[in-house]
């Protein structure tokens, strides 16, 4: 995961509240449902000793900053300074998971992925398209006018004949940092659309094989084919963190390195391009006062010439710290398991 995603939450104060649960959509028996699950999470808020404004912060996330487009689950990270991060989540949270704890607890965020926060849903006909700018939990949508024609032809006719779908659609990827295009519509146009876009939006764009009905298309439908092209692509991204990361422990390249000790080493050193997480339970490091370093035990942070200050939850701090440095994130499953649940992909060679 881009490390950009969690920019908000590097430099708040804690103590922090993390909370994952299932959301339920928008109906009158879902409302009641929401308002049952948040009696439990503010129950377990309490338990652990979450700060009242801190638990009012989350409370007004879960019941009043809900998406319009209802998925499976929910993530809500809260500091004194208020909500730091609010967004749906691909996949159901079958069982809440709370805590508060000094740092956030960003690995559920991980394992049930989240989609593009900013993107352009794009459907599209001869005669025109209705772009939908999301951005956030927002969206706003515009009709823009087809010119009548195929949106492509022979380039002369394209220099004579510009695409005022494709221009808008350029000209709102411009003024936006959107992640994807998504693209719906009759096939052939479609293909006319993608040829029409300028190189730097068109390697944003996806086309979605999602077919017309007689009333039109059904949105739901093409936000559970974004959803899923979405899992598709995290599916990717793991296959490709794995076999790299494997390939590199493999042939001893000094590219790869696994467990708590040589990780931790590497974050010091700001060397870490991916870290690779996977189960790593209770373990926990100790890092200084600015937890600007960490090591496995006092003694090893002291060896490096730091005095130790903290002791942290692993599985909080060395996410948190990867992300903050720029490593992007990649959750992993029974595809590989490195030592100690945890393991990077170096920018250079293996910190010494």
């Amino acid at each position: 995961m881009d490390p950009g995603r969690f920019r908000q939450i590097f430099d708040a104060p804690g103590p922090f509240a993390s909370v994952y649960f299932d959301d339920f959509g928008d109906d009158g028996d879902a409302s009641l449902a929401l308002d049952l699950n948040w009696d439990d999470l503010r129950g377990q808020l309490v338990d652990q000793g979450a700060d009242e404004s801190v638990t009012a912060e989350i409370e007004y996330a879960v019941k009043d900053l809900r998406s319009p487009v209802g998925r499976g689950g929910r993530a809500v990270v809260a500091s004194s300074t208020g909500i730091l991060f609010n967004e749906c989540l691909l996949m159901p949270v079958f069982e809440p998971i709370v805590r508060v704890s000094d740092l956030p607890y960003i690995i559920p965020i991980l394992e049930y992925g989240v989609g593009h926060s900013n993107y352009l849903l794009v459907v599209v006909d001869p005669a025109g398209a209705l772009i939908t700018s999301h951005v956030d939990a927002n969206r706003l949508s515009e009709a823009v006018q087809g010119n009548g024609r195929r949106l492509v032809g022979a380039p002369a006719q394209r220099a004579a004949e510009p695409c005022p779908i494709a221009d808008r659609v350029s000209e709102l990827a411009h003024d936006t940092a959107y992640d994807a295009v998504f693209l719906v519509g009759d096939a052939e146009v479609r293909s006319d659309l993608l040829t029409a876009l300028p190189q730097r939006v068109r390697a944003l764009a996806t086309s979605l094989p999602v077919s017309v009905r007689r009333g039109g298309y059904d949105f739901d439908e093409i936000q559970r084919a974004v959803d899923t092209t979405i899992l598709r692509q995290r599916l990717s991204v793991m296959d490709n963190a794995a076999a790299r990361f494997t390939a590199e422990v493999d042939r001893y390249s000094g590219l790869a390195v696994e467990g708590l000790g040589p990780v931790c080493l590497a974050l010091n050193q700001g060397t870490i391009d991916v870290m690779i997480i996977g189960d790593i339970d209770n373990a926990t490091v100790v890092s200084d006062e600015s937890m600007k370093n960490v090591a496995p035990t006092a003694e090893q942070l002291s060896a490096q010439g730091t005095l130790p200050a903290k002791t942290l939850r692993a599985d909080e701090a060395l996410p948190l710290l990867a992300a903050a440095g720029g490593a992007f994130l990649v959750q992993t499953d029974e595809r590989i398991t490195p030592a100690d649940g945890v393991g990077a992909m170096l920018r250079n060679g293996a910190p010494r």
